[in-house]
């Protein structure tokens, strides 16, 4: 499929764009090109390569789930700008 198969104004239309005439001619040589090389990708020979989502294996990305010291709450509230009952207080943004 090359960018001559394709009706610019068409395509414009579909994506809500307003062209000028200088802007559809730039439009289908840019399609043309985009469309050559996916031609060219076309011609890979990709037999015997299983279909991956990343470039590289990915296995077990996650760390593992420990405990590990933190703030005691006294030491989580010292800073807070204001507090009750041991909670952050926080201004009211909905009414």
């Amino acid at each position: 499929m090359s960018a001559g198969d394709f009706n610019i104004q068409y395509v414009a239309r579909l994506a809500r764009l307003s062209l000028t005439p200088e802007e559809e001619q730039t439009l289908a040589s840019q399609l043309g090109s985009i469309l050559g090389y996916i031609e060219k990708l076309r011609e890979v020979n990709v037999d015997g390569i299983e279909p991956t989502s990343h470039a590289v294996p990915l296995v077990n990305v996650t760390r593992p789930d420990e405990d590990r010291p933190s703030f005691s709450n006294e030491e989580a509230l010292l800073n807070a700008p204001a507090r009750a009952n041991g909670l952050f207080v926080a201004p009211k943004i909905v009414e």
